[in-house]
């Protein structure tokens, strides 16, 4: 006797992956639903580099503010215009000469986002290089990579950087010192960061399809860009999240020290420098500001980051 069996769609095209900004809008919604403190940072972490992008035409080609309510270094050094308190005119005050702390702090987000983006971008390919090569080569490759590891990790990164600026940009521009704060903090954070992703690379090179592409004669290098990559990026891009802060907090400690972007571009820590412990013990307001703007910049990085750990780790999915 015959059976008939109801396959049901057979002969139906499988429905396609959704994509396109409907699909991404809603992964952002499930996202900002599970997790709630991740999308308050992901929030600041946009409206801090919405600040740095757009306080003046500078992404265009001009310098004219538009942000900030002036620019960075505009002076009313007429009686009564310097140390102000909050006002409509000057929301955050102005400081000793008279520029409107509210536009310097802005500038100064920029400059903290730039050197945190971008530092951690190199941090992250130095790191993707280092720990694939040396978590999946192993042997001599691994134990070299790792005693350089080793050796920079003893040497205190504060004097490290200091070292490099007065060598090489003491007397440079604030473009050039920006640069040079931006590849040595980076660097250092991208070999730290490197034992994280050895460890991911070892993983994942134990994985029976690696061995299968080994058997069917795919090279090393073909194994490394379509099979161990793929499986560390994730781990690379919540480091880098993670990071972020932690450049910009190195940014401020050099900027505090007197080592960062000189005078009179406007760095957040260089609000906060040593030099203006005086003025601030006058007027502590104006300290707060910057203060603030430091504290969001790496809370938001930091919690958005977090999130993003949970969500690319299947052990952590659950986690709030």
């Amino acid at each position: 006797m015959d059976t008939a069996i109801d396959i049901g769609l057979a002969g139906q095209p499988f429905a396609a992956k959704p994509s396109g900004p409907v699909h991404w809008l809603r992964a952002i919604g499930h996202f900002c639903r599970k997790k709630p403190l991740g999308a308050v940072g992901g929030l600041i972490v946009v409206v801090m580099i919405v600040i740095a992008l757009f306080v003046d035409t500078a992404i265009i080609g001009g310098s004219t503010p538009l942000l900030a309510p002036e620019g960075y270094n505009v002076q009313h050094i007429h009686i009564g215009q310097t140390n102000q308190g909050m006002s409509w005119a000057h929301p955050f005050g102005t400081d000793e000469l008279g520029r409107d702390i509210l536009s310097r702090v802005m500038y100064g987000i920029r400059i903290s986002t730039i050197i945190g983006l971008t530092g951690v971008t190199f941090a992250a390919l130095l790191s993707l290089l280092l720990g694939t090569v040396s978590g999946y080569f192993g042997g001599w490759t691994d134990t070299i990579v790792q005693r350089f590891v080793d050796a920079l990790l003893a040497i205190p990164a504060l004097i490290l950087v200091i070292y490099v600026i007065i060598v090489f940009a003491a007397r440079a521009g604030p473009y050039a010192r920006m640069f040079w704060i931006t590849a040595v903090v980076g660097f250092i954070v991208g070999v730290g960061a490197t034992r994280v992703v050895r460890s991911a690379a070892i993983a994942a090179a134990q994985n029976q399809y690696v061995d299968a592409a080994r058997a069917i004669g795919a090279t090393n290098m073909r194994i490394v860009l379509r099979h161990i990559v793929p499986n560390v990026v994730p781990i690379v891009i919540v480091l880098a999240t993670i990071n972020v802060g932690t450049l910009v907090l190195a940014e401020a400690a050099i900027s505090f020290l007197g080592y960062g972007v000189p005078s009179p571009f406007p760095s957040l820590g260089g609000m906060l420098s040593i030099a203006g412990s005086s003025q601030f013990r006058a007027y502590p307001l104006q300290a707060i500001w910057p203060g603030i703007a430091i504290f969001l910049l790496v809370y938001g990085f930091n919690v958005f980051g977090d999130a993003l750990r949970d969500v690319f780790d299947p052990r952590l999915r659950g986690g709030r």
